[in-house]
């Protein structure tokens, strides 16, 4: 039997991938916690996805390199008299934060499973989860200190209108593909050409126009996805996180590297094609048995690190990743979707309305089917 709970913090400040695989172990705490109070502790710029998970009660945002906004976040904190804090971050900043908002326990990971063994020194409860396996079981085994279910992958994002979204439909815009070609690791893009050729094939061969996402910065790869796609690729219009759920939930397929986008589309039960090289697809991939990661991660010998270190340029690894793999990797995705479409028959123009949709959107709040490996 469980201990009652009245205030719960989360402490997960970045990145959005990360957000994303904190879900299912914060949905988990709220089954077994159904009236408590459940705050988040986020990084500001991240707090508008919280937003859109109805299982949290509020979030407080922390203000990046200002001393001003810790005080201000740590006097909020203190002033909600927290019974427990619960750190899935395991860095020594987030270990801090949890143990100086004053909640009487403060549960993280022990020395062996933090990011930084030094965090554990700031808990009073320290859980031994291992670092193997997908980091989304990593979180629900912590989880599992406050009597949540381990098995439960439920990921509560709710789309609401969009703006941004608006304005692509008005543009005549139905079925359509997101390609992702930015990332904030430069080893984690796959090269803008590249995708821009994979847009005029997606056009001929599945009657899907493509939209260039693109975010601070990356204006530029979009523009050369969309010089080199015949007319198959528009760039996006600048989104929010708001309009980036929107517009990912009503995609018929995402291509991206390992970044937020990527993890927020397979968390709305969209198909993503994944493309993998510094960073394991085991432990941060799409969990999701359908859908297809090409990877080099075995081959790759940056593992973790923003850039490679033997000079090869941005995105080495991922520029081994030839077109013609995502080609396939792409095809047998949408195979798994529509089991019995004929990919060589005519397909619908992408401007036209499509008069169903070509497949049922999950409840978000049914738990999903983790893929433990390729």
């Amino acid at each position: 039997m469980t201990e009652p709970l009245g205030r719960l913090l989360v402490v997960r400040l970045g990145s959005l991938g990360d957000l994303v695989h904190t879900l299912p172990a914060v949905a988990a705490i709220r089954l077994v916690y159904p009236f408590a109070q459940i705050d988040w502790l986020v990084e500001a710029g991240h707090r508008e996805l919280l937003d859109l998970v109805p299982v949290i009660s509020s979030t407080i945002p922390l203000r990046k390199a200002s001393g001003g906004g810790w005080l201000q976040a740590l006097r909020e904190l203190r002033a909600r008299q927290y019974d427990v804090a619960i750190d899935f971050q395991g860095l020594v900043k987030s270990a801090a934060l949890a143990r100086l908002s004053g909640a009487a326990r403060v549960i993280g990971f022990d020395r062996a499973s933090a990011r930084e063994g030094l965090a554990a020194l700031f808990y009073t409860e320290r859980v031994a989860t291992g670092d193997a396996g997908h980091v989304i079981d990593k979180n629900l085994r912590l989880a599992a200190r406050l009597g949540a279910p381990q098995h439960r992958r439920e990921f509560p994002i709710l789309p609401i209108p969009s703006a941004a979204f608006d304005e692509l439909v008005a543009g005549g815009l139905q079925r359509f593909a997101l390609l992702n070609c930015g990332a904030a690791w430069p080893n984690k893009r796959w090269p803008a050409d590249r995708f821009g050729r994979l847009a005029s094939w997606l056009r001929e061969r599945y009657g899907l126009m493509s939209v260039a996402l693109w975010g601070p910065g990356e204006r530029e790869l979009a523009d050369e996805v969309v010089r080199h796609a015949d007319g198959a690729a528009m760039a996006a219009p600048p989104t929010s996180l708001t309009d980036l759920v929107a517009i990912a939930a009503e995609a018929e397929l995402m291509v991206s590297g390992d970044t937020g986008p990527t993890h927020i589309a397979a968390a709305l039960g969209t198909p993503v094609v994944g493309l993998f090289g510094p960073t394991s697809p085991d432990r941060n991939g799409p969990w999701v048995d359908a859908d297809v990661l090409v990877s080099r991660y075995d081959t790759c010998e940056c593992h973790y690190q923003r850039e490679c270190r033997h000079g090869h340029g941005e995105a080495w690894c991922l520029g081994t990743i030839g077109e013609d793999d995502v080609r396939d990797a792409v095809a047998r995705r949408l195979a798994a979707r529509d089991p019995g479409a004929d990919p060589s028959e005519p397909q619908p123009d992408p401007m036209e309305p499509r008069p169903d949709p070509a497949e049922p959107r999950p409840d978000p709040m049914e738990p999903r089917t983790f893929r433990s490996g390729e």
